[in-house]
């Protein structure tokens, strides 16, 4: 195979199904090909802020002239995205050898789509000579094929109801199998305020050394600065992260912790820490797009990230009317999500994704239907992300904003062509 399209599509049909949990075909494949990492590695699971974490790290890590390597999924636009060096992302040629080496090593071992992939960024990051190593989880923690490496410090962030037929009914067996990264005698650092007892039931039981928001770490702000503290170690007066939302503190105090934790292999200065922070990039997590009419993307897919995106939005001031470009996986709480929202939406814009998972727009509208109670509120379907958007542009006064939520794939198909800078047409010469 010579493109990485090829491959992907190869990928695609090795394994009956597209999620298949479990750590035994990966793990085989992964001692075949040798895999390891001679550097630090920090392993983030949870529901919601993990990119974002991911990322906080990478910039103070980058900042403070460590060379990082970052493994995220999904991507917003291109494959390619899932895979991060040294602040760069990674180029098809780049990734090409890996997938072959990946092949060459299965034998009849049939991999999944993620598993396959998984292993052959792991192993384009193994051979990168990286000084740390920050690996998102895709699904759960403990059966993802991420968890084959060990962690050198954990990280679990904020936990609610999400993917529940393949992790469990409730937040208790939620956070059971986020806390499957942890490692005996290692950092284990819980973000999440309020985190299930099984997350540190779980810590406790293999002598994990955890560090506890709340207790081990914490931090204050105000509306200028904020501070943290945690384990003979203090920041004060930081800038607040570069990354919009109030839930963003949550995430950097967990950042801050696992640097603190690490940082006899992994020194950081205080300035990486400002610095990086300040700087830090993330597209599709509240990323707000100036313009008239003003844009705004966030891949909030559940109702806990949907409650955040909500807060948000509501913060930003007076806007006469909020469109919403929505598309979603049909396994979500698609009633919870438009509930949460409903307040807040004058104009929806209900689109089809590509893929068979997805939600059928007619579905939504339906959905939405049945909780709708305004008056004032109008709604339409379109085969696309692209197409809703051009709708809702087509629609907006420039004063409006425009909200484009749901899947990685709505946002996504929004960026597709790349940032959109709006410029109503209302306000041409």
């Amino acid at each position: 195979m010579h493109s990485l399209a090829e491959w992907l599509a190869h990928c695609e049909q090795l394994h009956t199904s597209a999620i298949a949990l479990g750590l035994d075909r990966v793990r085989t494949v992964a001692e075949r090909m040798g895999l390891r990492f001679e550097c630090p590695v920090i392993t983030v699971a949870g529901t919601n802020g993990k990119g974002s974490t991911c990322a906080m790290l990478e910039s103070i890590a980058g900042h403070a002239g460590w060379r990082t390597g970052v493994y995220t999924s999904p991507h917003l636009v291109r494959f390619e995205e899932r895979c991060r060096i040294a602040g760069t992302v990674v180029t098809e040629a780049e990734l090409l050898p890996h997938f072959a080496a990946v092949e060459a090593s299965r034998g009849d071992v049939a991999l999944t789509y993620f598993e396959f992939t998984t292993l052959a960024i792991l192993r384009c990051m193994a051979a990168a000579g990286l000084d740390v190593a920050i690996l998102e989880v895709g699904l759960g923690g403990r059966l993802d094929a991420v968890n084959i490496i060990d962690a050198d410090c954990a990280i679990v962030t904020s936990i609610d109801l999400d993917h529940m037929e393949f992790l469990g009914p409730d937040r208790e067996a939620i956070g059971f199998e986020k806390a499957g990264i942890m490692r005996a005698g290692r950092p284990a650092i819980v973000s999440d305020p309020m985190p299930p007892a099984s997350v540190v039931q779980h810590a406790e039981t293999i002598g994990a050394d955890l560090w506890r928001s709340g207790v081990d770490f914490n931090f204050t702000g105000d509306q200028q600065q904020w501070s943290w503290a945690g384990r003979g170690k203090r920041y004060s007066g930081l800038a607040y992260p570069a990354l919009r939302g109030a839930n963003q503190l949550v995430n950097a105090a967990g950042v801050l912790a696992a640097l603190t934790a690490l940082r006899e292999r992994l020194p950081i200065t205080a300035q990486a820490v400002r610095t990086g922070l300040a700087m830090v990039e993330l597209p599709g997590r509240f990323q707000i797009v100036p313009g008239q009419p003003a844009l705004v993307l966030d891949v909030a897919h559940n109702p806990h990230a949907v409650a955040a995106l909500a807060a948000n939005l509501d913060a930003m001031g007076f806007f006469p009317a909020t469109h919403a470009v929505f598309g979603a996986m049909a396994d979500k709480d698609i009633a919870g999500i438009l509930q949460r929202m409903a307040p807040l939406v004058e104009h929806w814009y209900f689109c089809d994704l590509p893929t068979p998972r997805a939600a059928r727009a007619d579905d939504l509208m339906h959905a939405w239907h049945e909780i709708n109670t305004r008056k004032d509120v109008v709604a339409g379907t379109y085969p696309g992300p692209t197409q809703a958007m051009e709708a809702a542009v087509a629609q907006a006064a420039p004063a409006d904003r425009i909200l484009a939520f749901g899947s990685f794939l709505t946002v996504g198909g929004v960026l597709e062509q790349g940032l959109p800078k709006l410029h109503a047409k209302h306000l041409g010469p």
